[in-house]
């Protein structure tokens, strides 16, 4: 991942609707027309979905690149790690209903497909363990793409944000730079880029005498947000967006802050997110891929990022396995 500077962001976490036509794509069109006289599948008719207040049609073109499995299906099954705002949330407390930059992309690419993007909520350490076993057909959740993991899944790159610290407010134990966290605890989510980056950092700290850091991992990064909040540690590190993000929404916005920038987290990898596909499901990862690269054409991929303020996490091209690292 590469760094970039963040504004304070302030997302907007109400989501608009979909029509009664997104949500059903079928429904858009005549239910005859699923088949076609010679008893094949029938490419659907073109159907309008907006997301977020950006409208997304439907490319039969782009439909007919789909495996054979997931046209009758009408879906595919996403497993993401729920709540790790702003890329996949809930509305609100208790609310049973998703938002994000993860899913707000991936209801869009869907939409774009003519299926849907089936979100549910899974352990992060966990995602393609679950893929692998079938379960989902695959992963959106701000997750690296990295060589080792291609090995679970191949990866559609769409994003690419930096790490970042998130401290208490005015930064108390004064981390302005990387070796900073030497001697100090900090907090992480288990299975996660950031977990091994720390672990590098512990080599840095070595390098230059100083103590190791203290790294409390946790299952989810709210664990690890509590963990900060309580004064278990001194820092959380995590993607610069969210950490950005909880620091504008906390508590109103009083109780955290974020330290970002290369100076601050040290050199990190170039590697993009991408959403992470199944390897048993044949011709799937390329559809993917030729549906977010035609909303990034088109212009709707910029519109839903710059919807969260977070415009400088886009990308040009929609890549396959682009890890360097």
């Amino acid at each position: 991942m590469t760094s970039h500077s963040t504004a304070a962001i302030k997302v907007i976490t109400s989501l608009t609707l979909a029509t009664a036509c997104g949500l059903a794509l079928t429904a858009c069109g005549s239910s005859k027309a699923d088949t076609a006289s010679d008893g094949k599948a029938a490419s659907p008719a073109a159907a309008a979905t907006s997301i977020n207040g950006v409208t997304i049609s439907t490319d039969p073109k782009l439909t007919e690149k789909l495996p054979d499995a997931i046209k009758k299906a009408g879906k595919v099954r996403v497993a993401t790690d729920l709540p790790y705002p702003p890329f996949e949330m809930y509305i609100a407390e208790g609310s049973k209903e998703i938002t994000g930059i993860d899913y707000d992309l991936g209801q869009a690419i869907g939409a774009r497909l003519g299926v849907k993007f089936e979100f549910a909520s899974q352990k992060f350490d966990g995602l393609l363990p679950a893929v692998q076993a079938g379960k989902f057909d695959a992963v959106m959740s701000a997750m690296t793409d990295k060589k080792e993991r291609q090995q679970a899944a191949d990866f559609v790159d769409y994003i690419n944000a930096g790490p970042g610290w998130l401290v208490k407010k005015g930064n108390p134990d004064g981390i302005k730079v990387v070796t900073d966290v030497c001697g100090k605890s900090v907090s992480v989510q288990t299975g996660t880029n950031h977990q091994k980056i720390l672990e590098q950092r512990q080599e840095l700290c070595k390098q230059q005498g100083k103590p190791p850091i203290t790294v409390l991992a946790f299952p989810k990064d709210s664990e690890a947000q509590l963990a900060l909040r309580a004064g278990k540690v001194s820092a959380d590190f995590l993607d610069e967006v969210t950490a950005a993000y909880v620091a504008d929404t906390a508590d109103g916005g009083t109780t955290f802050e974020t330290v970002v920038g290369k100076e601050a987290v040290g050199p990190t990898s170039a590697s993009p997110i991408g959403i992470g596909v199944s390897k048993s499901v044949p011709g799937l990862k390329e559809a993917i891929q030729a549906a977010l690269q035609s909303l990034m054409d088109d212009g709707s991929y910029g519109k839903i990022l710059a919807g969260y303020h977070v415009p400088n996490i886009a990308i040009p091209k929609a890549t396959i396995n682009g890890a360097l690292d």
